[in-house]
């Protein structure tokens, strides 16, 4: 009964050993592959959030005064016609 106790013990030891290796080699994969990402992603000209959002926040600045000025045009051409019309009247 002993021995087969020790060997028990000893394939117990030897999965434990064998997890603790997984788990390394899990992490060791994870930090490798990480570093690839971060190294392709690097490589490429993607833009960063904030960049994204400083863009997007000047593009929606500028179709609100196109907006406006579209506005005033229409307003300006419109009293301008006006005249006309009663001038040539």
């Amino acid at each position: 009964m002993q021995s087969r106790n020790k060997f028990f013990d000893d394939m117990s030891q030897l999965m434990t050993n064998a997890m603790g290796v997984a788990q390394g080699a899990k992490a060791e994969a994870e930090t490798a592959m990480k570093g690839l990402i971060d190294r392709w992603m690097a490589d490429r000209d993607f833009v960063t959030r904030e960049e994204f959002d400083a863009v997007r926040a000047m593009a929606q600045k500028a179709r609100e005064e196109n907006a406006t000025l579209q506005a005033r045009i229409v307003a300006l051409e419109a009293a301008a016609g006006g005249k006309k019309k009663g001038g040539s009247a």
